[in-house]
């Protein structure tokens, strides 16, 4: 890759979130049509929609320089010597989108260096749009957001794949277990949004799923780590992540320890 100048992060925030909300419209009119669906290496679904939004928003962010990765694109190496990436999901949860319920979303950052900097998450069924900029904060239609406060476990709202907080839940019994969300960005969103106070990923989770929610997390007061407590990297050669755990900073401390004691993954 050539090298390249430093982004000018307010122009490129603002053309995100124009390009992502343009993603929205075009999955959304997709869904008046029948589509076609098939299954990929698995047994992940995807469908003509996906196609269609990763096509777009390639379209609309290509820059020379910078890498791609997308869950719908060929994988191009050239990615891994880039300073700036594009990580995108085009459609995460694309059962739920396929099903017509609400929870599935566009997640799109822009990564430097490993870290996001910029990121989009847009769910179009609930006309909910999350950004946030490193060092700005994060939103969602246009107010600030910031993940829940506290320590306490007791009472905690907690959701994630079910067998982990089932072997969680003999653990710390006051847990609430809420609905699970099938996007996972989706489910990290609402942990920087203070609807949720906890958010467990399971295995194999993937740069796309995850990179604009991490940066969403983080801006609104929150951290998302392993279990072991370490920051995600991304774009690195396997952009495949183990069991991770999103909070508000000082109950994310606690669920750590808790996480550890139970032996679930790291």
């Amino acid at each position: 890759m050539p090298a390249i100048e430093a982004v000018d992060i307010a122009r490129t925030a603002t053309e995100l979130a124009d390009h992502v909300r343009e993603a929205g419209a075009l999955a959304l009119s997709m869904l008046k049509s029948p589509m076609k669906a098939w299954t990929k290496s698995g047994s992940s679904p995807v469908c003509e929609a996906d196609v269609a939004v990763d096509t777009l928003l390639h379209e609309r962010l290509a820059n020379a320089g910078f890498g791609w990765l997308s869950e719908e694109s060929v994988d191009d190496p050239a990615r891994l010597a880039a300073r700036y990436a594009w990580i995108v999901d085009p459609i995460d949860g694309t059962r739920a989108y396929l099903a017509g319920q609400p929870d599935w979303a566009i997640s799109a950052a822009l990564v430097e260096n490993g870290r996001p900097i910029i990121a989009c998450l847009y769910a179009p069924a609930t006309n909910e749009f999350f950004t946030a900029v490193a060092g700005k904060g994060a939103t969602r239609n246009g107010s600030v957001i910031a993940a829940a406060s506290g320590d306490a476990v007791a009472g905690a709202r907690i959701a994630g794949p079910k067998n982990v907080l089932e072997r969680l839940s003999e653990h710390a019994p006051a847990l609430v277990t809420m609905p699970r969300i099938r996007s996972l960005a989706l489910r990290l969103a609402r942990v920087a949004q203070g609807t949720l106070d906890v958010a467990i990923a399971g295995v194999d989770s993937h740069d796309w799923d995850l990179a604009a929610a991490d940066l969403l997390v983080h801006e609104a007061g929150g951290a998302l780590t392993s279990f072991a407590g370490d920051a995600l990297i991304y774009n690195r050669p396997v952009p495949r992540h183990g069991m991770l755990v999103a909070a508000g900073r000082g109950r994310h401390a606690i669920m750590l320890e808790l996480l550890r004691d139970g032996r679930l993954g790291s």
